[in-house]
């Protein structure tokens, strides 16, 4: 009964819109009168359609036969950049080109690839000295991201307590740190009463739960980079760094350096190192932290720095091409403005002689990316085609840190004010422990942190034809997972573009060689991504653009 009062309401708008272009404005003519009736009968053939007879074009079948290819062994985990990455692009591409997607990229070879260089990098000789002493990387201090220590350098060392600003407590009160090596405490401080000074209670604050906010400080106040101090031994010390000598040894791959350091370098050190660094014993470090809880605030520095420290920490990078796979739908009266329907096609490659294949993370995304494709450009075969324009965007990169999406939105083919929404698919083919022996569900994030109108229509497109359960857990902003912020529809909700991201949850297998094919159910694959398609027809079809009228980000 809706799905039937909802085809007599948009007849009755058609029929309305008919009538009031028969008659030009005063100020118009026949012609302008054509036109409008033209779009008119335009938007109708599309609106007038049953969306549903395209939705159910999309299959578990067919899902599952695009699946076994991206997810095979031949295409070898798709890592960014090598070689099953782009037998995977190509497959994608001749997908979209069957189908009669056009192909939107002016510059390259293939007008479906968006093509741009990304640096794999890794690490070479890495060491700190201090006088006649030495202190090797991956034994006594490791780095986080970037390094500006390119060549051997020498450095002026600051003491920087917590290395905390903060609006309650700060440590670079009168504190000169431009251009410097600023050495700091790990975690933050405490009053006489074992209580932290920044948030008056037994509750840590950001501070010690980000490293991140200290790189952010040291930056802000000019300094070149900022050296933590893990642990009070150099026991703790290998305990707390333990998983950094694994992430040392593998490549990185990144966008490459630009010409100012976008942050101060984030190194952490032993308590050995540190010691040397501020010309005291080891088992005098914790002394500043009890001088601090007895001020109750911060207090000058008690150490006389050490001056001849030189930093090294050389990195080996080689130019690594890659490419964002687009498949482009044009609209009719609306076509200047776009949909983006996305996922990633990339995974983890192969490690240790084993393949990640990467069937649901994020091989489910981007097979519901294809499906979604052919169901759109059935539709245009038919007349029925959107009146928005839409863009089928499978990025590489994302397990990189989001890095296809982040060059497109920073290099798009479409203008980002011309975009409407990005609908994003990550991981929908299994179900994680809280849905245990159902697949009707699905996470639905980020759909009202910009547009209340797109979570209306999310939630109406569900309750007209899926009728999944749409759990919003991970939506709420205190959620730990922080999944809203993990995948590529981020890079468009930085720039304020609506999003909805879908999204199974974690399951055993996640980031394992086991996320295979057989372990996907098509069948609720199919349910989510029919959802996806009656949410992106409605927003490739009605009257009025969405409005970011929220900001919940």
């Amino acid at each position: 009964m809706k799905k039937h009062l909802y085809t007599l309401g948009m007849a009755a708008a058609f029929l309305s819109a008919c009538s009031s272009s028969q008659t030009p404005s005063a100020s118009g003519s026949a012609g302008t009168s054509t036109s409008a009736m033209a779009k008119v009968a335009a938007a109708a053939g599309t609106m007038l359609a049953d969306p549903t007879k395209y939705a159910n074009t999309i299959t578990a079948a067919d899902l599952e036969k695009y699946l076994r290819v991206l997810a095979s062994d031949s295409l070898e985990g798709r890592e960014t950049g090598e070689r099953g990455q782009k037998m995977a692009a190509d497959y994608i591409s001749k997908h979209f080109k069957a189908n009669g997607l056009a192909g939107p990229v002016k510059t390259g070879v293939n007008p479906y690839y968006q093509t741009f260089d990304l640096e794999k990098s890794s690490w070479g000789d890495g060491h700190v000295t201090v006088g006649t002493k030495k202190f090797t990387m991956g034994k006594d201090f490791f780095v986080s991201g970037a390094s500006p220590y390119q060549q051997e350098e020498a450095v002026q060392v600051v003491f920087g307590g917590y290395g905390i600003d903060d609006p309650k407590y700060s440590d670079y009160t009168n504190l000169d740190v431009a251009g410097k090596a600023v050495v700091v405490l790990s975690g933050e401080p405490k009053n006489a009463a074992g209580q932290y000074l920044i948030s008056g209670t037994d509750k840590m604050s950001t501070w010690s739960q980000d490293i991140r906010t200290k790189a952010a400080a040291a930056t802000k106040k000019g300094a070149k980079s900022v050296l933590v101090i893990m642990g009070s031994t150099e026991d703790e010390f290998k305990q707390l760094t333990s998983r950094y000598a694994g992430m040392l040894a593998r490549p990185s791959i990144g966008f490459g350096a630009t010409p100012t350091q976008p942050r101060a370098a984030s190194f952490f050190i032993s308590p050995a190192m540190a010691a040397a660094l501020l010309n005291t014993k080891a088992d005098q470090l914790p002394k500043y932290s009890a001088s601090v809880a007895k001020a109750g605030k911060a207090v000058a520095s008690p150490y006389k720095v050490a001056t001849n420290v030189k930093i090294m920490t050389a990195r080996n990078k080689q130019a690594l091409p890659t490419e964002n796979v687009l498949g482009y739908i044009e609209g009719t009266d609306l076509k200047d403005q776009l949909l983006v329907v996305s996922s990633h096609y990339d995974h983890e490659g192969i490690k240790n002689g084993v393949v990640y294949n990467g069937a649901n993370d994020d091989g489910s995304g981007t097979m519901a990316v294809m499906e979604l494709a052919q169901a759109f450009a059935e539709a245009k075969k038919n007349g029925h085609g959107p009146r928005r324009s839409i863009l089928f965007l499978t990025v590489t990169g994302e397990e990189k840190g989001l890095l296809g999406s982040e060059y497109y939105t920073d290099h798009p083919v479409f203008p980002l004010e011309n975009t409407v929404a990005d609908l994003n698919i990550d991981m929908i083919g299994r179900n994680d422990k809280q849905h245990e022996g159902t697949f009707d569900y699905i996470y639905v994030i980020g759909s009202d942190k910009l547009s209340s109108e797109l979570h209306a229509i999310s939630e109406n497109a569900n309750k007209t034809y899926t009728n999944l359960d749409l759990d919003y857990t991970f939506n709420d902003p205190n959620d730990p997972n922080r999944f809203y912020y993990r995948s590529d529809h981020y890079n468009f909700a930085k720039h304020n573009i609506p999003i909805a991201f879908y999204f199974n949850g974690v399951h055993e297998d996640y980031h394992q060689p086991t996320d295979d094919v057989d372990k996907i159910n098509f069948q609720a694959a199919e349910k989510v991504a029919r959802l996806v398609f009656y949410t992106a027809w409605d927003l490739a079809n009605r009257t009025e653009r969405i409005k970011v009228d929220s900001n919940k980000k």
